[in-house]
């Protein structure tokens, strides 16, 4: 999955496939988490919001199930 940089200063970068719903965020601290089952509307929320970290930790952190890749 192709991820693009954002500006925050936890998170380095996010990527969403609309297909399956699975969105990757990627964080300054090198750590890659596949959250599963995003709607795309959440998706396109995440990736404008003002403050990445606090969309992250207030609609997605526990919101969706989630693995670790690295």
């Amino acid at each position: 999955m192709r991820r693009e940089p954002v500006s925050s200063s936890s998170i380095a970068a996010i990527g969403y496939n609309a297909r399956t719903g699975a969105l990757e965020v990627e964080f300054v601290n090198g750590r890659l988490y596949r959250y599963r089952s995003v709607e795309a509307d959440v998706y396109e929320d995440f990736r404008v919001a003002s403050s990445k970290g606090t969309f992250f930790n207030e609609c997605i952190r526990d919101a969706y199930p989630c693995e670790r890749l690295r």
